[in-house]
């Protein structure tokens, strides 16, 4: 079975509660609906190597591995931000399993879609 299909009968099923509907299955990855409206698309290349998009109110925001902004503390996960700055990943760990960082992301983000993040107030480009 893929990593992508062993996440969404995961999602599925430890967080039914928050879904909008069930986790669609896709070729390249999953999208999870949650309730608050928030559409979170979630692509793994392997456990460590990531992208995590998601869609709120028409502004798109991310967490992703890919190997830049060495300057961040979380380096190489970092959090791309609705006004187009980059700050550090307060969610999720490159060690950690991606059942683990995919559902702390759905926890954060049913919490605050926007992760807390006020446009202005932090980040780097």
């Amino acid at each position: 079975m893929s990593l992508h299909l062993e996440l969404a009968d995961f999602i599925d099923t430890s967080c039914a509660d928050e879904l909008d509907r069930p986790v669609e299955r896709k070729q390249d990855g999953i999208i999870v609906h949650l309730k608050n409206g928030v559409a979170l698309t979630v692509h793994y290349a392997a456990p460590d190597a990531y992208s995590l998009r998601w869609l709120h109110d028409g502004q798109t925001a991310g967490i992703d591995t890919a190997p830049l902004h060495r300057e961040l503390s979380t380096f190489p996960n970092h959090l791309h931000h609705t006004d187009g700055t980059v700050s550090a990943d307060p969610v999720t760990r490159p060690e950690a399993d991606p059942e683990e960082n995919v559902k702390a992301l759905v926890e954060a983000l049913l919490r605050s879609p926007d992760l807390g993040f006020v446009a202005g107030t932090s980040g780097s480009r």
